[in-house]
């Protein structure tokens, strides 16, 4: 007994002192920051966090790699690699609720929403996602892509986070999918685009006014979106805006990391500090099995098998179709996702509609004779394919 009595004074006057200095009994949050990798210098990671720890007091940051001269806390590291190990380390017994790092290798099934401040009218916004990967699946990567940022931004206080869709590959089969999770009985909130044509299709504007919360794309998409948004002011070489590249979020990940940019500059090292923070208040763990459980209930899960072996059959298709007679074509139907575009104008060659594929200024079209217009709107939705301007076919 004797010799649990002083970790347990200890303990106590720890609290004591941490409550009198936030005011908030036990809440102090313990954010990592790991300082090797960084193209501006271990210096710069140090200011930020220094910074981050000013700005909010009940926040401690816990420097990992070399020594260095701080009043921050500290655990010394040799290298990048013993800097993860020591890092994971840390999180998975609890000495720190979250990290902050660079180039960490997330498993297949995690991946980080970024959050930036958009330059029209510095609206913050959720880029889902932007490293990593949901899936090795493009369609279902997006999907699961907007979970994340439903999970991360429910985390950040927004209680019903709109959803916008950017207009990428792949777009249409993500909106069809959430309209049906919609339609399953799923709370969700689908934005509507700031362009006259409207539609949860987002446009290049809507990216730049954040007319969404949260911006779904594929992570390659959203990464080149941070480093636009983040460094633009600075000519590239040093990202001053924004929030990092944020935590990595999969169903069945514990670990709160969130990543930075190894060319993140001193404002965004403190900003993806008070990010991590403010997504251990938020319960970041406890809505992430919520969210996905409350999708999976409403048929995530069916939908994205159903979407992958749809995509099988038709990358197996060896069904000969014949070509009708050529037409003039100056109609255009549009709404259909350019991965599904040659497989759409085969289903209206089956049906002996001619039909060419074309590309407007808001995505692919499929062009066909005036007078089959109607003809071939009713035969593209027969054969399952979302027609812009029709929700019932």
């Amino acid at each position: 007994m004797t010799n649990n009595i002083k970790p347990m004074i200890g303990k106590v006057f720890n609290d004591i002192a941490e409550a009198i200095e936030t005011g908030q009994f036990g809440k102090r949050v313990r954010i990592g920051l790991t300082t090797m990798g960084s193209e501006l210098g271990i210096d710069t990671l140090v200011k930020g966090a220094e910074e981050a720890q000013r700005r909010d007091s009940s926040i401690e940051v816990v420097l990992i790699g070399p020594q260095v001269d701080s009043s921050l806390s500290q655990v010394a590291v040799n290298s990048e690699e013993e800097a993860y190990n020591k890092m994971e380390d840390l999180l998975d017994n609890g000495e720190i609720h979250a990290c902050v790092t660079m180039h960490y290798n997330f498993p297949i099934g995690v991946s980080t929403v970024g959050k930036v401040i958009v330059p029209a009218n510095g609206r913050e916004m959720f880029v889902a996602t932007t490293t990593g990967t949901s899936s090795t699946d493009r369609i279902e990567a997006m999907i699961l892509n907007g979970i994340n940022g439903i999970i991360t931004a429910k985390a950040m206080g927004i209680e019903s986070p709109s959803l916008g869709i950017l207009n990428v590959d792949g777009a249409r089969q993500v909106e069809r999918a959430f309209k049906e999770l919609i339609d399953n009985g799923y709370h969700l909130r689908l934005a509507e685009s700031s362009r006259a044509d409207g539609g949860h299709v987002m446009r290049g504007n809507d990216l730049l006014t954040g007319t969404p919360d949260v911006m779904i794309t594929d992570t390659l998409t959203g990464n080149i979106i941070m480093k636009m948004l983040s460094s633009f002011t600075s000519g590239g070489n040093y990202e001053t805006l924004g929030y990092g590249y944020g935590p990595g979020i999969g169903e069945a990940y514990d670990r709160i990391i969130l990543i930075l940019s190894r060319a993140s500059g001193i404002p965004v090292i403190a900003n993806a500090i008070n990010y991590g923070s403010n997504l251990v208040r938020g319960g970041l763990k406890s809505i992430i099995k919520e969210e996905f459980d409350l999708a999976n209930q409403y048929g995530l899960k069916e939908i994205l098998e159903r979407n992958r072996d749809s995509r099988a059959t038709s990358k197996d298709e060896t069904e000969e179709v014949l070509v009708p007679p050529e037409e003039i074509v100056t109609e255009t139907i549009s709404g259909i996702d350019i991965l599904e575009l040659e497989d759409a104008i085969r289903e209206l060659w089956k049906v002996g509609i001619y039909a060419e594929t074309g590309m407007g200024c808001t995505g692919p079209v499929v062009m066909v004779n005036e007078a089959k217009l109607e003809a071939a709107k009713d035969a593209l939705c027969e054969a399952g394919y979302p027609v812009e301007g029709r929700n019932v076919c």
